[in-house]
């Protein structure tokens, strides 16, 4: 569900940047809407989860996450040919942040997380495409989100939402 979302929301970003500067529009998708966009569509599919704990909801986050995170990498080496170790952080980036903003609804605070999500991920974004050595800002933000996500795992319980 994510994915399709993302594709969509994607496109139609898109299409109303088409007539800026090429630089200026990949920044701009790049960093400040894919962020957005990809947080949300993540996250959105756990809102409608019943009868969870905050645990599996951390859980569960982690699993699309990770499935949106290997779609993600099989679409930019398979269609775009970049190579894998450029897309292998975000086997670990797209599980934390889609955690850290499940945490928030696991929490009843959804608001705060999904921001922390999307300014961590701005932060990966905006730093590949600035960068020369992409992948080395990368590690960096990754293993903070990484960090941020074990560390709110470890405060969630077997509590049940409600």
């Amino acid at each position: 569900m994510s994915v399709p979302i993302t594709l969509f929301i994607s496109g139609l970003a898109d299409t109303l940047l088409s007539g800026l500067d090429t630089s200026l529009a990949l920044l701009i998708s790049t960093a400040f809407l894919a962020p957005l966009i990809e947080e949300f569509s993540k996250i959105f599919p756990l809102y409608y989860r019943h009868g969870e704990t905050q645990r599996s909801i951390m859980r569960l986050a982690v699993t699309v996450g990770f499935g949106f995170g290997l779609v993600e990498l099989i679409t930019y080496v398979a269609v775009a040919g970049v190579p894998i170790p450029f897309r292998l952080p975000g086997l670990a980036f797209h599980p934390a942040s889609t955690a850290i903003a499940a945490y928030g609804v696991a929490t009843r605070k959804p608001l705060p997380y999904y921001a922390l999500a999307v300014a961590l991920h701005f932060s990966n974004n905006f730093l590949v495409v600035i960068n020369p050595l992409p992948i080395s800002a990368s590690i960096i933000i990754v293993a903070v989100t990484v960090w941020i996500a074990w560390t709110l795992y470890h405060r969630t319980k077997e509590k049940f939402i409600v």
